[in-house]
């Protein structure tokens, strides 16, 4: 009895293991992805410098919007599918969208004299970040319902 138990305890230990390592890897080729996107739409999108950071905050925010029908309509319409969002959610929207560049950028913009442009840039990006993702959430459930019926 106490072998048997330890087999099985065995065999769901090497499951988890490797639903870990498929999640892993799943993540890291969906940054790989979301990373060199966010870089060309930086090339794209011309900042000058001391000036609002454009190509940070529309990148973000179309993170956002995105995030909130893909996950809302992942979680509500396809519940059990786990790998589809590790790989677009958290690997290519978290390569995609940048927290850490935009504290930088709004770093930046204070010791340069201009914390007022870094102000609006902060609060208007999560502002803007909750309603886009909002709207998101509202757009999958819209979809949803169609697709329902």
């Amino acid at each position: 009895m106490v072998l048997r138990e330890r087999l099985r305890s065995a065999g769901h230990t090497d499951a988890r293991r490797r639903s870990r390592v498929i999640t892993l890897v799943l993540i890291a080729i969906g940054g790989a992805l979301g990373a060199p996107v966010r870089y060309e739409i930086a090339q794209l999108v011309h900042v000058p410098k001391d000036g609002f950071p454009w190509a940070t905050f529309w990148t973000n925010l179309s993170g956002a919007l995105v995030l909130g029908f893909f996950v809302t309509l992942m979680v509500e319409r396809f519940p059990t599918s786990r790998y589809p969002r590790m790989f677009f959610a958290v690997g290519f929207l978290g390569a995609y969208t940048t927290f850490s560049t935009m504290a930088v950028e709004t770093d930046l913009l204070a010791k340069n004299g201009h914390a007022a442009t870094g102000a609006v840039y902060l609060g208007g990006s999560v502002v803007a970040g909750l309603v886009v993702c909002f709207a998101g959430i509202l757009l999958a459930r819209a979809v949803s319902r169609i697709g329902a019926s």
